[in-house]
């Protein structure tokens, strides 16, 4: 799943080619895009048509649209959700099979293509969501978000009573780390994931959600770390950050810090990967 990187990739090519346009037709070709929409794919169009697109924003994994009229557009990726440019008319290039909403605007330019192949992304209507949809309101601010307060962070982090890496995946803590930048934090702060979050020194808790801010801002320079088509920018362009990760995916490579094999363990229907020698497990998981 995309995380905070690769999302923040996106918004920054959606701005390009989103913003001061308006819309003049949706399309709809798969209802699944917008099932978070309650009033259907055909009210979710009519509300967009003759809007227009006054910023685009994100909070964590979340993306929206602020409209003219102080409504928004949430987004989500998924799995495999992607925005993409289309073609300048007049020239015409075959649909992928995965497209699921065309979103067309009244200058003429490129349409804007919402493809998902697994169809676990989509977008929904936020009523009054300019500034932020209700619907994401909960979610704690991201890292990279100018009002970022560590300190708050670290106390949300080190009040969870579950292991730490399960924690930095609570998008009520921090918004933004996934499984990938929650294992190359973790190892740059020398923690083991299942170390609960509530035996963390301040410093400690410090020093890995500072580590994964981090890491997040050296994957976005990177364009965000792709590791198959699934993910790529709105140019179709894919990240280069997976040829800097000194842990996640790397099972059986040396340790670029003590050369012992980075070991893969299964985690949430997930994987975790560490460094057994400079990740020490806590005597409880032993």
């Amino acid at each position: 799943m995309p995380e905070l990187p690769e999302v923040e990739v996106v918004r920054r090519g959606l701005v390009d080619h989103l913003q001061g346009r308006r819309f003049q037709q949706i399309d709809v070709l798969n209802p699944r895009a917008v099932r978070r929409h309650l009033g259907g794919p055909a009210e979710f169009s009519s509300l967009l048509v003759g809007r227009r697109v006054d910023v685009v924003r994100r909070r964590g994994k979340y993306l929206w649209w602020a409209l003219d009229n102080g409504d928004a557009v949430l987004a989500h990726l998924g799995m495999s959700g992607q925005f993409r440019i289309g073609a300048l008319p007049p020239l015409v290039i075959p649909d992928s099979p995965h497209l699921r909403v065309r979103l067309a605007f009244d200058d003429g330019g490129a349409d804007l293509l919402f493809i998902d192949q697994r169809t676990f992304g989509g977008l929904s209507y936020s009523e009054g969501g300019a500034d932020l949809p209700s619907e994401i309101a909960h979610i704690a601010i991201d890292p990279l978000d100018p009002t970022f307060d560590l300190d708050t962070a670290v106390a949300a982090l080190r009040a969870k009573k579950t292991g730490v890496k399960r924690a930095l995946l609570d998008q009520t803590v921090v918004s933004g780390i996934g499984n990938i930048y929650a294992d190359e934090a973790l190892w740059r702060a020398r923690l083991h994931y299942e170390r609960p979050a509530s035996s963390l020194t301040r410093a400690q808790a410090r020093e890995v959600i500072v580590a994964a801010t981090e890491v997040m801002n050296q994957a976005l320079v990177a364009g965000g770390t792709s590791f198959d088509a699934l993910y790529v920018a709105v140019n179709g362009e894919s990240g280069y950050f997976d040829r800097s990760l000194n842990a996640y995916g790397q099972e059986g490579e040396p340790c670029p810090r003590c050369g012992t094999p980075i070991r893969r363990e299964a985690f949430m229907n997930r994987s975790s990967f560490f460094c057994p020698v400079c990740q020490k497990a806590p005597r409880s998981s032993r």
